[in-house]
């Protein structure tokens, strides 16, 4: 005949091996989110600057604009560093679809905490000391 105490240890047992696979699941999910394919992406700044927007680097995206760095969402001026800090961890990119202009533009399904599932396009003008100094960015119809 079976216990109280055994039932409590069963129980115990069950919401612990549930819980541990709910965790294993969820974090599977967030490394395939950040593991996004990033194989068409050829010129390397974007790649690193992809890579770093899909992780939510704040440190490795930073350093690779200029400190002026220009933004356009959908044309119109925005702040880069305040429309960036508010971002990084809450936007990235679902897949690239497709990549043009030397690797500097990239179109593809994206992921907005706040505005949901969109394409999208980010447009990068990289000068010749390698930082980024222009990210036009905006909803895309392709």
């Amino acid at each position: 005949m079976k216990t109280l105490n055994h039932y409590i240890i069963y129980g115990t047992l069950i919401t612990s091996t549930v819980n541990a696979q709910a965790v294993k699941a969820t974090t599977s999910i967030i490394q395939n989110v950040n593991a996004m394919n990033t194989e068409k992406l050829s010129n390397p700044v974007v790649k690193q600057a992809i890579d770093a927007l899909q992780n939510g680097d704040r440190q490795a995206w930073f350093a690779l604009f200029t400190n002026d760095a220009q933004l356009f969402d959908d044309g119109n001026k925005m702040n880069f560093k305040s429309f960036f800090e508010k971002a990084l961890g809450h936007e990235r990119f679902i897949s690239i679809d497709k990549v043009e202009q030397n690797g500097l533009h990239v179109y593809g399904k994206f992921h907005s905490d706040q505005w949901g599932d969109f394409k999208t396009y980010f447009k990068f003008t990289v000068g010749a000391d390698g930082k980024v100094s222009k990210l036009e960015i905006g909803k895309a119809s392709y």
